[in-house]
């Protein structure tokens, strides 16, 4: 109950920012029901529904990412002088943030299977003179216990992680900060690894070497393996890179614009390196992708076109969330630099040269993922 009240009485953004998580757990139902659907209509053919079920991962985790960036900023779970006093500690704090998050889970997996009960014709008849009677098997009987695990999964998994992730956030506050440059060897273990992994796949699949989009007939495990190890050690090493190009910006005798923003960078590096790092694993999947696409006829379908602007929507939006928030957080700084003479035109060229300075070194390093990713597939 108090959940619904701190949820009515939010700000507009943070209200915003929860429909959009409950927006991505409806996405991620809808395909997590069609690929229910198309084991229903392939009984025989197990390999191809188990398939389909892993490829749900991906927008599952970028949907529980988002949603975690979501919990992290919501105002309602920092910690206030005299909540403890009323029984809001930490703890509970957490609690409220994580119930608030299976609340926005679970409206968007009611919607999910609304619309896909919509699309079956089991509400008011076939839409779209039964165009997708076929991909939704709506002439079999959905089965109750499998329907409600399936849609249950958004909300328990980003649940869990929100609550999780906030006790971190409490707990880690108590210790010592951790330098970002910490994570770099991680990262750059995994991605190897990754890349490495989808190498190995590739050669042995040699006959089909990425069915993405409708035919599920080759095995993508090991390439969906390798992908999520890149992913991983790229968001491990985002911190890392985000923190050297703060020191990039503040070699050769900096003035005081370029000293601000390598200041800022590396202050915001544990904020915003790790969003940044899976953006940029998004990104290289994506010219990944698009690269196989153009060197082979394989026309992407609806699902795989719906799951890949989920991955997309949601990374970047964490990101933009992450942005915000360490803009809110620096506030008090920017009024004091304000009031020590600082212009509008000096912090924003300060925002240029941040935004200039990850652009050069993140984006090369997308473009090199991609381009090692894709070269053994493509042969």
């Amino acid at each position: 109950m108090l959940a619904l009240r701190l949820a009515r009485g939010a700000h507009p953004l943070v209200l915003l920012r929860r429909l959009l998580v409950a927006a991505a757990s409806g996405g991620v139902g809808f395909l997590l029901l069609c690929a229910l659907a198309y084991a229903l209509t392939h009984p025989g053919d197990r390999t191809a529904a188990l398939l389909r079920l892993s490829w749900c991962a991906i927008p599952l985790a970028a949907t529980v990412h988002f949603a975690v960036a979501v919990a992290h900023t919501d105002p309602s779970t920092r910690p206030r002088t005299g909540l403890s006093a009323v029984g809001l500690g930490p703890g509970r704090l957490a609690a409220l943030a994580a119930a608030s998050t299976a609340l926005s889970g679970a409206l968007g997996s009611v919607l999910a299977l609304l619309f896909f009960l919509h699309l079956r014709g089991d509400l008011t008849g076939l839409p779209f003179d039964g165009a997708a009677r076929e991909l939704l098997a709506a002439e079999a009987p959905l089965p109750l216990a499998a329907t409600l695990t399936l849609l249950a999964l958004v909300p328990l998994t980003a649940t869990v992680a929100a609550a999780l992730a906030l006790r971190g956030r409490d707990a880690a506050r108590e210790r010592a900060p951790v330098r970002p440059p910490g994570g770099l060897p991680w990262g750059c273990a995994l991605t190897t690894a990754g890349l490495a992994v989808g190498t190995f796949t590739a050669r042995a699949e040699k006959a089909a070497p990425l069915p993405l989009p409708k035919e599920f007939g080759a095995h993508p495990a090991g390439v969906l393996a390798g992908w999520a190890l890149t992913a991983v050690g790229l968001a491990f090493a985002g911190p890392a890179l985000t923190f050297f190009c703060g020191r990039l910006l503040q070699i050769l005798r900096p003035g005081a614009v370029r000293l601000l923003a390598g200041r800022i960078l590396m202050e915001e590096s544990h904020r915003i390196g790790r969003p940044l790092g899976v953006v940029c694993a998004v990104a290289s999947a994506v010219i990944t992708a698009w690269a196989l696409y153009d060197t082979g006829p394989r026309p992407f379908g609806p699902l795989t076109g719906l799951g890949a602007a989920l991955v997309v929507a949601c990374t970047t939006a964490t990101l933009l969330t992450a942005v915000a928030q360490a803009r809110h957080d620096r506030a008090t700084a920017t009024e004091e630099l304000r009031r020590l003479g600082a212009s509008v035109g000096t912090l924003r060229l300060a925002a240029l040269l941040r935004a200039a300075v990850l652009l050069l070194v993140f984006a090369p390093l997308t473009w090199a993922v991609a381009t090692l990713a894709a070269l053994p597939l493509s042969r």
